[in-house]
């Protein structure tokens, strides 16, 4: 993992617990959500400085051997991180709330873009740093985001994220963080 996508990983942390209704989890009001927009929320740190624009599913389905299942999860969220410094360059990241399974990827898919996502513990993110843009640029111009994943207990995932909302908060967030 690099650093920077462990920073990424250490900001994210700090808002899971915070997200608001506008995203579907729980309603908590925070002071580091400093906007909503639509399905997205955006969010603040200050030390060191950070601002993401994340979200929840909208509809998660487990399945094992092909047959659907329930399961307990944790947060599951899809961020787009923005730092001073990086040129307004945004590092997207996914939590699916469980240990993804050893040495596996993640199929992100939004409209007829498709993106490998290397998982680590119970993070994903762009298999290459370049990906991180043109994910991005998929997503402004989509309505959904859809996550595969594997668990660790040999669970598929696949959790489905709108999109509306998302390039005003992932602006929003960068402004901020110039």
């Amino acid at each position: 993992m690099t650093p920077t996508k462990a920073r990424a990983m250490i900001g994210a942390l700090a808002a899971m617990a915070m997200i608001a209704p506008a995203t579907g989890a729980m309603a908590q009001e925070t002071k580091n959500r400093v906007a909503v927009k639509t399905d997205w929320s955006v969010f603040t740190e200050g030390n060191p400085k950070e601002c993401w624009g994340v979200s929840s599913p909208k509809s998660s389905v487990i399945t094992e051997n092909g047959k659907k299942v329930s399961a307990q999860r944790g947060d599951i969220l899809l961020f787009v991180t923005y730092r001073p410094g990086h040129d307004g360059k945004g590092e997207v990241s996914f939590t699916g709330g469980y240990p993804f399974a050893k040495d596996s990827t993640a199929d992100l898919v939004i409209g007829s873009d498709k993106f490998t996502m290397i998982t680590d513990g119970e993070w994903a993110w762009p298999a290459k740093p370049e990906d991180d843009q043109k994910v991005i640029d998929a997503m402004k111009g989509g309505a959904d985001a859809v996550i595969t994943a594997h668990s660790s207990r040999g669970k598929e995932t696949k959790d489905t994220f709108s999109l509306l909302g998302f390039t005003a908060a992932t602006e929003d967030a960068a402004t901020r963080c110039k």
